[in-house]
This record gives structure tokens, sequence and C-alpha cells, in this order.
């Protein structure tokens, strides 16, 4: 950030300018700024969706693009993503509220045994900036636990993570229940995690194996979308 910048009121941008000036604060993860923009948006009339879409998932892309490239690193965008949690805070209610589209639903939790978190909450934050409702686990997950939450949440999308060679078996143990139970191909299955690669998400069943958060929401983007043109007469 600029010292130029330190001097900037955002009430006295206009709408484009604001707009590109949440751009820069999400990518310097200022969430106190992030959350004003949202709320002087909102006063001026801005439906919650648009903010969301324009003004967040729009930052969020810039930074996914960055993290893809190698230009920004885990702990700037978690701190991004913190910045798009707090104007999340202010949206969630209002678009509650109005019903407005999502991109999706994701499931998403760290398999039994391995208690890492790191890339789960990253890929969590990062769907979360994509649009997407996530439903995070969180870590030491046993099959039934996965289970409960698809039937309860009916989600587009299980995500499992894993960071140990040990626990990574897991994975398709909860795979192979799902196909037991003739609900697997109910869900979009991605799968992450240091020590996978894509023959191994391949070998336990899965749709796709994400490398990193920003390959996780452009997959998932991409199979959501398939998964609702699917039917659908050329």
């Amino acid at each position: 950030m600029s010292e130029d910048e330190d001097d900037i009121i955002l009430s006295e941008l206009d709408d484009d300018e604001l707009v590109q000036q949440m751009f820069d604060d999400l990518y310097d993860g200022l969430r106190d700024e992030i959350e004003e923009g949202v709320n002087i948006l909102l006063d001026r009339g801005w439906a919650p969706y648009r903010v969301l879409t324009e003004a967040l998932v729009g930052g969020m892309t810039i930074v996914g693009n960055d993290f893809r490239d190698g230009i920004l690193f885990v702990p700037e965008v978690l701190l991004a993503a913190n910045a798009m949690k707090g104007g999340m805070a202010i949206l969630k209610p209002l678009l509650a509220e109005t019903g407005a589209p999502r991109m999706g639903k994701m499931v998403i939790g760290t398999v039994k045994g391995d208690i890492h978190d790191i890339g789960k909450n990253l890929v969590s934050m990062m769907m979360e900036g994509a649009g997407f409702e996530v439903v995070d686990l969180g870590i030491n997950n046993a099959v039934e636990s996965y289970l409960e939450a698809l039937a309860a949440e009916q989600p587009d999308i299980l995500g499992m993570s894993a960071l140990l060679t040990t626990t990574m078996p897991y994975m398709k143990v909860v795979i192979d229940t799902l196909v037991a139970e003739g609900k697997r191909d109910d869900y979009i299955v991605l799968v992450g995690g240091a020590p996978l690669n894509e023959e191994f998400g391949k070998a336990i069943g899965a749709d796709a194996y994400c490398r990193d958060a920003a390959v996780a929401v452009e997959t998932a983007k991409s199979f959501v979308a398939r998964k609702h043109n699917q039917g659908v007469a050329p």
C-alpha cells in the first residue's frame, strides 16, 4: 500500500473507483477497509449479490490468479481471505434474505487421523471468495462425519484433505463407502494435500486432484458448470 493511499477517503470515491480500491485493499488484506467499502456500496443501493460478485469475488479472483502464478504466497492469501471474510460477514444475512444465487456448495474436511488444516482452510476461504457456500468440517473426520454432512447439507462438492501419507488412503474409504451406498455420483469429489498427486486421485476414484487452493477453485467452477448443464438440450 502506497503512502498516498493512506489519505484516501472511501466515501468520496465514485462506484467504479471504490470497487477498484477494494480490489487493492483485498490484495493488501485490509479487513476494516473492505468492511467499510461493502457498507458504502450497500448504502448506495447496491444489491448484496452485486457487492459480492463485483467487489469481493472480483478482487479475490486477482488474488487467486497471483497465488496460482507464484506472485502471492500463503500468508498473503490468508490475509486477503480474512479481509474477504469481513465483507462476507456483512453480506451473508442479506444474501440469505434476498435468496441470491450462489456458485455452488461444498462440504470440506481433513480426513481421519490427520490434524493439519492450513491447506484446507485456504481452500475453504478461496472457495468462499469465489462465491461458493462452504461447510468446513474441520480436522480428523471419520467417514460417518462426511456422510452425515453430505446428507444434511446436500452439497455439489465433497472436498477431502490430507497432509500425511499414512492418512491418504482414508480418502478411498470415504469414496468406497459412497459407492457402496449408491451415492458416489451425487457429488463432485475433489481431493488435495501435499503428498497427493493426480495419479492417486484417479486411483481412489476422485473426480479431480487439486494441487493448491487456486486450482481447487478453477476445478470446482468447471465441474459445477458441467453438472448444471447436464441434460440441457443443445
